[in-house]
């Protein structure tokens, strides 16, 4: 069901979005398509259910720096990284996953749901979002949006104006 900007509607609340989420992708300038699933928690467990959801598919890693950093970094889901040599690149001290009640506690999601669109309630703007270049350079990317029960697929550019509009620049990084 294809989802125009200003038809974000009952049906999405249903998949498990938050309100919040819903208006600040109502801004959106394009159409987003909203794909339900069974509740996924790896890439793993998602892939099954993308087979037939076309663009980049991607993960997530909320992670912490041995000073206390959050970090959120957006892959594509077949990307492999090594989270020392991650660190450097970024300007992260020792890397590492952050905890679920971390997640809880600024995101308000759980394992699983991670994905930028979450940044929306990360009230203090405590993390610092890390796109891999690649995230971007198509023309559809897959997220969850706060649920690991749906897929959520949109244009980049789409997702760059919905993170400046909360605050974020975001780094983007080469890691191919």
């Amino acid at each position: 069901m294809v989802e125009s900007s200003d038809s974000i509607t009952l049906h999405w609340r249903e998949a498990g979005i938050p309100e919040e989420l819903c208006q600040e992708l109502a801004l959106a300038s394009t159409p987003m398509r909203l794909h339900a699933h069974p509740p996924v928690r790896t890439v793993a467990d998602a892939e099954e259910h993308w087979r037939s959801v076309p663009g980049l598919h991607t993960k997530n890693l909320f992670l912490k720096d041995a000073k206390g950093v959050l970090w959120l970094v957006v892959l594509p889901h077949d990307q492999s990284v090594n989270l020392k040599a991650l660190a450097p690149v970024i300007g992260a001290a020792k890397l590492s996953f952050a905890s679920p009640i971390t997640l809880e506690q600024v995101l308000a999601i759980e394992p699983g749901g991670v994905s930028p669109l979450a940044l929306v309630a990360d009230k203090e703007r405590r993390v610092r979002p890390v796109l891999e270049r690649r995230v971007l350079a198509g023309d559809v990317v897959n997220f969850h949006p706060m649920t690991n029960r749906a897929t959520l697929s949109m244009h980049p550019d789409d997702l760059s104006a919905f993170l400046r509009r909360l605050g974020y620049e975001p780094t983007i990084v080469d890691l191919a």
